[in-house]
Order: C-alpha cells, then structure tokens, then sequence
C-alpha cells in the first residue's frame, strides 16, 4: 500500500470529548465505536496519567520524527484523568507540523485510555507508544514497512534477536517481568516480549476486536493480542534498544498481582 504526504495543521486544545461514564457494570459496548477525528494514515496514542514531567519531551520527539515522515500522521494523547498539570504541559504543541489530540478517559487504567483512543480511530494503522518514551520512536520506520507488508501487529520487543537494553530495570521488576512472560506464554506462546509499551496495528483489525475486551489494568495489551492471534491475525516482533525510564505509574508490588490475575482470566477465554 501506498501512503500519501499529507500537510498537517497542528491543533490542541482540551479533551474532545466527553469522559465514559464512571461505571463498572457497563459492558465494553461503552467504549465510543464512531471515529472522532479525520482519518489518517497512522494514529500514535499516548496514555496519559499524572505524566507532566515524561509527556512534553516524548510529545516533541515524537512530532518531529513523524513530521519527516511521509504518512499522514496525528498523535492523540489520552489524558487518564490526571491530577496534576499533564494538560496544561501540552499547550505548546497547538501549532505544530503534525496535529496533537488531546481526548479524555476517566475510566482508569492504561487499558482503558488506550482502547478509547484506538475505539475513535479513523486511522489505516494506528498503535501506542508509553509516554517515557523508553523505545525510540524511529522503531517507527521498520514497523510502518512491516505493516504496509499486511502485517496485523507489529510490536517492540525487548527479546526479539538484535534488541538490547540501553538502561536496565531494577531486580524487583526484572523478576516481575520473568513471572509475567511465563503467565503471558501459556496465552501467546510464539511472543517473546508482550510488555513493551509500543505496538502498532491494522486499524479496521484491531478496532474489530475491542467490543471483547475486558481488562483496563497493565495486562491489557496481552488480550488484544490473544484476541488477534485467536481470530488468525499474526503478531510481529521487531527488537529495539529499549531504555529504562524513572517515573512509571507501574508499580511491581501494587499492580503485578492484579496483572498476573488478568492474565489468567485472558488465558481463560479461549
């Protein structure tokens, strides 16, 4: 596939649409199904919680990567509802070459933001990357080829042969990722690396798959690819040079035990 140069008019301003409702008893159907934004060639979502501090560095390289591109290309942020100034640091990147969304989402969890941006998509691919930007965005280049190749998933892997890290985790969550891949491969048994926050997709695919998802917390990555590969998509691994970023919401003590239980219940549903 061919993708055509687009000139963009960068736009930012608050979120554009309404939050979801602060429900639990809600199935997944709350999630918006009618795109919200013009379409594109690639969407880049960015979940955004509490991130002030890691968000504008990551928004800047991320729009002067894409701005050299030849894709028509948006970055939408998705503020998880944050309390801190994550939406006033963003007030810069109103003009700029490659437009910038700001939605909101105030059902928690990464999961949640991610699936709401990925749920009003117009875009031919469209993906997430974190907002530490622990992977460089020039992994961009050999994941848009891999796609336009028709590719389902391309994702970044921490273990495919050729990655490395740039900057270790600490021992706690070098341990905590062990027990996850371990729990992760009884589900996805051909991927290597299924927590690597940047992974891309076939838009009309992905889209396809979320009415079935369930988990809002950290694991949820897992099940749109279990959702993928259980329909017969196929998930690409590309390896990067991945870095360590200080900052994460994540942590190992408060959130593996509940990443490990949704793991579970996704390796239940086939």
């Amino acid at each position: 596939m061919t993708l055509t140069p687009t000139t963009h008019a960068g736009v930012i301003g608050r979120p554009d649409e309404p939050p979801a409702p602060d429900r639990t008893d809600l199935p997944r159907t709350d999630v918006p199904h009618a795109p919200t934004r013009p379409p594109v060639d690639l969407e880049l979502i960015i979940p955004a919680f509490n991130e002030e501090r890691r968000l504008p560095a990551t928004v800047a390289a991320t729009v002067g990567f894409l701005a050299q591109r030849p894709w028509s290309s948006a970055v939408v942020v998705v503020d998880n509802d944050s309390a801190d100034c994550t939406l006033e640091v963003l007030a810069p990147f109103r003009d700029q070459p490659v437009t910038v969304y700001v939605i909101g989402c105030s059902d928690h969890g990464k999961g949640a933001a991610v699936r709401r941006g990925i749920a009003t998509s117009a875009a031919r691919y469209v993906g997430f990357a974190d907002a530490d930007n622990a992977t460089p965005i020039a992994t961009l280049d050999p994941v848009m080829s891999l796609l336009q190749e028709g590719h389902t998933a391309v994702i970044a892997s921490r273990r495919a042969p050729g990655a490395h890290y740039e900057i270790e985790q600490s021992a706690l969550r070098r341990c905590g990722g062990w027990l996850f891949r371990r729990l992760a491969s009884r589900t996805l048994p051909g991927v290597a690396d299924t927590q690597c926050g940047f992974k891309f997709f076939d838009g009309p695919h992905v889209r396809s798959v979320l009415d079935q998802c369930r988990i809002d917390g950290f694991a949820f990555d897992v099940e749109i690819l279990a959702r993928l590969v259980h329909r017969g998509d196929d998930v690409v691994e590309v390896p990067v040079d991945w870095s360590d970023v200080p900052g994460s919401t994540f942590s190992a003590r408060r959130d593996g035990l509940r990443s490990m239980t949704d793991l579970l219940r996704i390796s239940g549903f086939r």
